[in-house]
């Protein structure tokens, strides 16, 4: 069997965080839904069960919740850079695409999100698509 690419998912990483330029929003945490989604190449020591080749899930969403937790974001843009940057350090990483979602941010809306994505392969860069939900 050959396989050549991995997908790992994090789903609805709820943190809290000081985000927004309100006063109230500077002295009051507030939650965030964190989504990522790592793409990355597979080698066949990682298929023979070799720890040290693998993408570690565990050490990323420490970093991720660490610098999230820690931090103070005026916008939610930077927030998702952040984690779109911690998400591909990784040498293997071939795409990596991270939604930040801010509950309640808007008042008939369930929350407010950003997703940023990477992909090295195509020169694309960051993306930003944004939606209210």
């Amino acid at each position: 069997m050959r396989l050549n690419n991995a997908i790992i998912s994090i789903s609805n990483l709820r943190l809290r965080t000081y985000i927004g330029f309100n006063e109230e929003e500077k002295e009051k945490k507030q939650d965030v839904v964190i989504n990522i989604e790592i793409n990355y190449a597979v080698t066949e020591t990682v298929l023979n069960d070799h720890i040290s080749d693998a993408l570690n899930y565990k050490d990323i969403s420490k970093k991720v919740i660490q610098h999230v937790e820690e931090g103070r974001f005026l916008l939610l843009e930077k927030l998702v850079a952040d984690v779109l940057e911690i998400c591909s350090q990784h040498k293997s990483v071939n795409k990596a695409r991270v939604s930040v979602d801010k509950p309640h941010a808007l008042r008939f809306a369930d929350s407010v999100s950003i997703t940023l994505e990477y992909s090295p392969e195509k020169n694309e860069g960051l993306r930003i698509l944004e939606k209210a939900s």
